[in-house]
């Protein structure tokens, strides 16, 4: 339902935090981003940035630095790549129609699972549930239920995190909230930038 106005108008900077080195290499075009393939990625398999957003991209790369477990390859100098990003057809989960698809993809895969008798992943690790295995595997689950159903694949996802805790007494805000977003391919990346400082 409402399928048109799941293609985003128009696009959204997108920042990346990552090494030094490996940020130069893709400003040069000597590289590109790869997707993310984990099975606790918060928005299932795709090319991770955080929407308009470059100091948390780069409070990621340093956190990343001093936690090589969070991120494939090693941050020595943290580093943000900004990027143009075309959201295309997007799963954006801030929109009502996104968030009933997504549970009724949770809804087929409890059903299959119990089927199956195989317990469902669960999201863990602290308060924010830092180690997201549910709702990887239930968007990437959703990605499937779309393909077999000969629907159009959805290009982005797109959500809002609330993370961190209040930021004051009694708040609804939280200290690190952020809109993160998961390309589903590099054709959504219409360029890249030198993020200024």
């Amino acid at each position: 339902m409402y399928t048109t106005y799941k293609k985003q108008p128009s696009f959204v900077l997108g920042f990346h935090g990552c090494d030094k080195t490996w940020g130069e290499r893709i400003l040069a075009g000597k590289a590109k981003l790869n997707s993310s393939a984990n099975d606790y990625d918060w928005l299932g398999t795709g090319i991770y940035f955080w929407e308009s957003n470059p100091t948390r991209a780069l409070k990621f790369a340093q956190e990343a630095a001093k936690r090589p477990e969070l991120t494939q390859g090693k941050i020595r100098k943290p580093f943000v790549l900004g990027a143009i990003i075309d959201l295309g057809l997007c799963c954006n989960l801030h929109d009502q129609s996104a968030l009933d698809e997504l549970n009724a993809a949770y809804t087929s895969m409890k059903d299959m699972s119990e089927i199956a008798g195989t317990p469902m992943p669960q999201n863990k690790v602290g308060p924010d549930k830092l180690m997201r295995h549910l709702d990887c595997a239930v968007i990437n689950y959703m990605h499937t239920l779309r393909e077999v159903a000969q629907l159009p694949p959805y290009d982005s996802v797109r959500a809002a995190f609330h993370e961190g805790g209040d930021l004051y007494p009694e708040s609804g805000f939280t200290k690190n909230s952020h809109v993160q977003i998961a390309l589903r391919s590099e054709k959504q990346i219409l360029g890249y930038f030198r993020v200024r400082p």
